[in-house]
């Protein structure tokens, strides 16, 4: 996978991103709203994802929009995404919109490398996902989470559980004694996913300085 890195190369906190191309067309101005909320210096590695149904999703699963179904290639996303965490001296979050919201809170379930997760948008509509949630625990200390407040207000039966869902992920995670923050932000799904996945980063960096 090709990566694209921001900000400060040499400093101690990491941020991680999968991203598709879309994303790629405003990360400029995501790193410049996580620095300008957060005031301290970081580098973000933006992942570039081959095949964004395939290489995120956690299991296998028939399609929910359109035709083309999940793959369930996250554990081969995670070992991609490790080679970039290799250095025990700093601190890595990692976080994402919509799918690769979701993958990085699969993927914080399934290492302790991430001290946070950015979870903005995430698609915990996805099937059994938060059954998945509740049957094992949440290895971040910090967890944000966000949803647009008109993105359950949709005509797809799997997508309108998205609301319903991640106020239970909200509750599974203060449950399990996680520091987690759920905000709804203005909109559908597809409204400033830029501004959302930077003020998502912005407040982990902020409890993690605490």
């Amino acid at each position: 996978m090709k990566t694209y890195e921001y900000g400060n190369p040499s400093s101690g906190l990491v941020l991680i991103q999968p991203v598709d191309a879309h994303d790629l067309q405003i990360m400029e101005s995501e790193v410049g709203l996580i620095a300008d909320k957060c005031g301290q210096d970081f580098k973000l590695v933006a992942v570039l994802v081959d095949d964004w149904n395939a290489d995120l999703s956690p299991w296998e699963a028939d399609a929910v929009f359109g035709k083309v179904g999940f793959a369930g290639g996250s554990a081969d996303t995670l070992r991609e995404v490790l080679n970039y965490c290799s250095d025990s001296s700093k601190t890595y979050l990692i976080g994402g919109y919509s799918l690769a919201g979701l993958f990085s809170l699969w993927a914080a379930f399934n290492t302790d490398v991430f001290k946070g997760v950015a979870a903005a948008s995430p698609s915990v509509w996805f099937p059994n996902f938060t059954d998945y949630m509740k049957e094992h625990d949440m290895k971040a200390s910090h967890v944000y989470l966000s949803l647009g407040d008109r993105e359950e207000k949709t005509k797809n039966p799997v997508m309108a559980r998205v609301g319903d869902c991640i106020r239970q992920a909200n509750d599974v995670l203060i449950s399990q004694g996680v520091d987690t923050h759920l905000t709804w932000n203005v909109g559908n799904h597809f409204k400033d996913s830029d501004v959302r996945t930077a003020k998502a980063f912005a407040w982990l960096i902020g409890r993690i300085r605490q």
